[in-house]
């Protein structure tokens, strides 16, 4: 079929009989294009009456080209309508990606915060702590300043040993020197009970350092545990005073219960010259310790002691002479020396060497200083409330009627004098004029001296 039949019957086909006589309307050249028409070799493309022949090559080139620029704009169509959705699912994944870095950002400065906020925590209370142990190390040190305040509980007048190679009292005025065996009231050892150590409170200083080396709590626990250790101490070393205290009082008192003297009339007799001030009453906190009561009953158990003390100064239960005591004769009835017959001896007579200290027993006032009779040489001492002690067969005289003497002072020497048969001391304690058994009070000093 030629190209031109093809055309007339396309013409034919698109052109009615009533369209005869009407002025043809003018299509677009797209409309005038004609029908590709394969020939032998080829393709044949009619366009307003003008013909373009194609071979096959070309023809499926074009065909590919105009199927790949489809595609294309296809592709370019599809994309263009799925951009968006992709770029919005994009920059929700960007913000939703920014979102959780900005939460985990912020998770961490909060944990920052928390971290920071625990360490100065941490840091108050541990200065709250420490100041708190640095409170409890100045009470511990007051505690220690007022156990070692606290005076000895040594009796009033008693005396320090002192060996017996002591020179013979020549003539003149006798000194005193101290009785080897009196009485000695001496304080437990209650004083050294102090803060052994500081150094861990250098923390206080360096707080960081410490808590770097050693950490916190352990630096808190070692500073308790010391402090702890310290107090422990004070406790016992307080009870033990207060112990000591409460065992003399009893003892004292009793001592003089047993030797039947009244406590009244004792206390009425010491001396109270040279004494004075105002009074202030003493007054405990409301608010106070265990400790500090323990300090206020051992202060008024302590002023009983002392009161105790000033009393038993004026009852001779020293020895009058010095080293161990050997009687070579008793208190009691005994065969006289010089007669052989029973008779009464008022007194104890002690061994001693030609020219041995006497010394007095109590503190008290002497009213006799001189020959006696049977005495020989003697001189009695007033010691208040009816007691007295007499010393008897003296070589030597050291004092004066109306002189005051106090405990352990040497007031003659020891000699043959008078109805002797050889030199000792001839010693004498009384009761309102009455001689009784000197050792009732000897042994008083030896009970007062244990513990």
């Amino acid at each position: 079929m030629s190209s031109r039949s093809g055309h007339h019957q396309e013409y034919q086909k698109h052109h009615h009989p009533q369209d005869h006589g009407r002025t043809p309307t003018r299509r677009p050249a797209a409309q005038h294009a004609a029908a590709v028409a394969t020939a032998g070799e080829g393709y044949t493309l009619v366009h307003a009456g003008k013909q373009v022949r194609f071979g096959p090559v070309v023809f499926w080139i074009a065909v590919g080209t105009v199927v790949l620029l489809g595609m294309w704009s296809a592709a370019t169509a599809t994309y263009f309508a799925f951009r968006d959705d992709v770029l919005t699912r994009l920059i929700a994944r960007q913000a939703e990606m920014q979102y959780a870095y900005e939460d985990r950002i912020s998770e961490l400065r909060a944990k920052v915060d928390r971290t920071t906020s625990r360490q100065l925590l941490d840091q108050e209370q541990f200065d709250q702590k420490l100041d708190q142990i640095m409170k409890r190390q100045s009470t511990l040190e007051s505690r220690a300043t007022a156990l070692g305040a606290m005076p000895d509980a040594t009796a009033t007048g008693s005396i320090k040993p002192q060996g017996r190679a002591e020179a013979a009292p020549s003539s003149g005025s006798l000194k005193p020197s101290p009785i080897s065996d009196t009485v000695i009231f001496v304080a437990p050892p209650d004083r050294e009970a102090r803060l052994e150590s500081r150094a861990p409170l250098i923390a206080k200083a360096q707080p960081n350092q410490f808590a770097k080396a050693q950490g916190v709590d352990n630096v808190l626990v070692r500073l308790q545990t010391s402090l702890d250790q310290v107090e422990r101490r004070q406790v016992a070393a307080l009870s033990s005073v207060e112990d000591n205290i409460d065992s003399k009082v009893r003892r004292m008192r009793g001592v003089i219960s047993d030797l039947g003297l009244n406590m009244a009339q004792l206390e009425a007799a010491v001396p109270r010259s040279g004494m004075g001030g105002p009074f202030v009453p003493v007054k405990l906190s409301p608010d106070a310790g265990a400790f500090e009561r323990q300090l206020y009953r051992i202060n008024i158990n302590r002023a009983q002691m002392q009161r105790l003390n000033q009393t038993l100064a004026l009852v001779p239960y020293r020895k009058p002479v010095v080293g161990e005591v050997e009687f070579t004769s008793g208190f009691g009835v005994r065969s006289d020396p010089f007669l052989g017959r029973p008779a009464m001896h008022t007194g104890l007579d002690f061994r001693a060497a030609q020219g041995d200290p006497v010394r007095v027993t109590a503190n008290g006032k002497v009213v006799s200083a001189g020959w006696a009779g049977g005495y020989g040489r003697m001189i009695e001492v007033d010691h208040g409330n009816g007691l007295s002690t007499r010393y008897g067969h003296l070589s030597e005289i050291g004092v004066k009627v109306g002189e005051y003497v106090k405990i352990g002072q040497v007031i003659g020497a020891v000699g043959s004098t008078g109805r002797s048969t050889g030199p000792h001391l001839h010693y004498e304690t009384r009761i309102d004029g009455e001689a009784v058994d000197p050792q009732k009070f000897l042994r008083a000093g030896v009970r007062l001296s244990a513990g």
